[in-house]
């Protein structure tokens, strides 16, 4: 029954936060907040919620272990798996795209997050410079993209359906926002509910730490939304999507979900973390140099590579 538990909470965190984000958009948008700001604020706190939430119910439940391996191990997934699997199925073009910048701030909050768990500890004040590192994204974002206000709104609402969702509609009607907004509101704490405490006690009941759990389970399923963006912008022929999924999702782990979650009680970092897995995750991210500042494409090549280095990945962890 655990391991229905851990599946039944998964899939509600993912349908929750869906509508979730689907009730915000067209509610700000409803009463008038300019579409631009929703796109940087409502969608991209929306679609991390389920991650948030996880974390949050980790801390809470003291297994602050799974908190912090579903964000290194979101991460490293996010990079070798939602960029590998989708390198399979065809050339992804990211020689033409430009996000170098992103890019770049990316290794910069994946150096920050490392040295500060270098201190043992998650703790407030660890917490105080991630979200001080997320103001200062966000606040970059809004000046680039008031710098191309000329189309702006257009733009905006196109990087909301990017996400996948496909909800911008300021026509809803209220009924349905409302419906959207309560099943979200409350989907998202019952279903991490159910994933932790499923987790936890799979955890117990095989003998493996709560971090291996977050590093893998949950890791790996809080990342197939980003992995189905992904696929269906490389459908779509949309390889700037699938890299700004990857580049903004990675960045709002590291300083939004952990800044949150270490506010609400300190995530110790397990010695573990120190030898191994962050210098994983920070390989994964130094493997994108190729496709954003070198402009190659991912061809099926890399696509079987990346594939298989996260499946070894995995290997090495359950060992």
């Amino acid at each position: 029954m655990d391991w229905v538990f851990a599946m039944l909470g998964l899939g509600i965190l993912l349908l929750a936060g869906d509508s979730l984000v689907r009730g915000a958009v067209n509610l700000a948008l409803r009463v008038g907040i300019p579409a631009l700001i929703v796109s940087l604020t409502i969608v991209a706190f929306g679609t991390s919620a389920p991650e948030l939430l996880i974390s949050i119910q980790a801390v809470m439940r003291n297994v602050p272990g799974i908190a912090l391996g579903n964000v290194v191990g979101s991460n490293t997934a996010n990079i070798l798996l939602v960029l590998g699997v989708p390198g399979l199925i065809a050339v992804m073009h990211t020689s033409e795209c430009d996000s170098r910048k992103t890019y770049l701030m990316m290794i910069a909050a994946s150096l920050l997050f490392i040295a500060l768990a270098f201190r043992g500890v998650f703790d407030w004040i660890a917490a105080l410079v991630l979200l001080a590192g997320l103001a200062v994204m966000l606040g970059d974002s809004f000046l680039h993209a008031r710098r191309h206000r000329r189309d702006a709104a257009a733009a905006a609402i196109a990087i909301v359906n990017e996400e996948g969702l496909e909800v911008a509609d300021p026509d809803m009607p209220w009924w349905k926002i409302l419906v959207f907004l309560a099943l979200g509101l409350v989907g998202l704490p019952l279903g991490a509910d159910l994933l932790i405490d499923g987790s936890s006690s799979i955890a117990r009941r095989y003998g493996i730490s709560d971090s291996v759990i977050g590093l893998t389970l949950v890791a790996l399923g809080t990342s197939l939304p980003e992995l189905a963006t992904t696929v269906m912008a490389v459908i779509r022929r949309q390889a700037d999507v699938a890299l700004g999924n990857v580049i903004g999702s990675n960045m709002f782990n590291l300083l939004a979900i952990i800044g949150v979650a270490a506010l609400i009680g300190p995530i110790p970092v397990d010695p573990q973390f120190l030898r191994f897995d962050l210098w994983v995750m920070l390989g994964a991210s130094l493997l994108m140099i190729p496709f954003v500042l070198l402009g190659r494409d991912i061809t099926r090549l890399w696509g079987i590579s990346l594939t298989a280095l996260y499946a070894a990945y995995i290997a090495l962890v359950l060992a």
